[in-house]
């Protein structure tokens, strides 16, 4: 049985006594018993409200839904990655903590917007020459983003959540018919201080880079992008970054699958012989330290020692770490 499998099955035990829902509402027009009918109970009450107005009040688009409410499906990565760290927002106890446990050398979380994470972060600026600037949605965006202070820099820590997630193997390049993706990155792959090695990626000069063109590449590819040039403009005051990416230990089908062939051969190629996703995005970057693969349980296991969080933490065991 899959990951994705297992955890709908859990999702659905936790719809009576729990959640307190029926279960059977809609998505995309279909009726699933794990689908939510009243999408709002898909977030932990401990942070329902807020987060509710958060989006609203920053125009923020719930995924597979609307402005005013979450998804009602209960294998929502968003609504995982709020569940998981909307509470850090206004305590930067917490959010020290966790990001200590990133960098041992950051000192403390700061504030960035409002609170000390913010969420659905595409930059101030539209750095990546995109068609639309659109805060989460038709643009490149962060699920979450952090920031550390160091003895003598910022630091970004830049989060992508995955839960369910695993992905076909199909390629994304120049599948967009008046404004192909390649014309968009690609100029930006080939700068000498981008921070993607190119000649672990690019495999021939008619269609350079395609081996990025695959997900979850192509979302890293783009994240690590937007990350750099937020550094480069000091936003926030920092000039660096790191990127965090959240997957769930268990979901296997996404952790040891590579599934870019472009890719891996090149990597064979040069000797790198990636075993699994992580591999190959390591090999792809100039610094690899930079990119960090951890599980929601590692990266919130800070808290389990800080005040107040045994509400939270409990609630996430039985919604996701069971």
């Amino acid at each position: 049985m899959s990951y994705r499998e297992e955890q709908r099955k859990w999702a659905e035990n936790l719809l009576e006594g729990y959640i307190n829902d029926p279960g059977n509402g809609k998505f995309n027009g279909r009726e699933y018993c794990f689908i939510l009918q009243n999408p709002e109970l898909n977030l932990w009450e401990g942070i329902r409200a807020d987060a509710l107005i958060y989006f609203l009040e920053n125009n923020i688009p719930w995924w597979e839904s609307d402005k005013l409410s979450p998804t009602g499906h209960l294998l929502s990565s968003q609504v995982a990655c709020i569940n998981h760290l909307y509470a850090l927002r206004q305590r930067q106890d917490l959010a020290t903590a966790v990001l200590k446990e990133i960098d041992c050398n950051i000192i403390h979380a700061e504030m960035l917007d409002d609170g000390y994470i913010e969420f659905e972060v595409i930059g101030k600026k539209n750095y990546l020459n995109e068609r639309q600037h659109t805060r989460g949605a038709n643009a490149t965006s962060i699920d979450a983003v952090m920031l550390g202070r160091k003895a003598k820099k910022n630091v970004l820590v830049l989060i992508e959540w995955k839960y369910t997630e695993n992905y076909d193997g199909k390629c994304l390049y120049g599948t967009e018919e008046y404004h192909p993706r390649p014309d968009t990155y690609n100029p930006f792959l080939e700068e000498k201080d981008c921070p993607i090695n190119k000649n672990a990626a690019k495999m021939n000069e008619s269609e350079p880079f395609k081996a990025l063109y695959y997900e979850p590449y192509y979302q890293l590819m783009r994240q690590t992008l937007l990350g750099w040039r937020m550094a480069e403009a000091n936003e926030y005051g920092a000039d660096d970054y790191i990127h965090i990416h959240v997957v769930p230990d268990e979901n296997h089908e996404m952790l040891d699958t590579i599934t870019s062939k472009e890719l891996k051969d090149i990597l064979n190629e040069r000797g790198d012989k990636p075993a699994n996703m992580k591999d190959a995005w390591e090999n792809v970057l100039k610094a690899a330290e930079k990119y960090k693969r951890i599980s929601p349980q590692k990266f919130l296991d800070p808290l389990k020692n800080e005040k107040d969080t045994q509400a939270l933490l409990k609630y996430l065991n039985w919604r996701y770490w069971q």
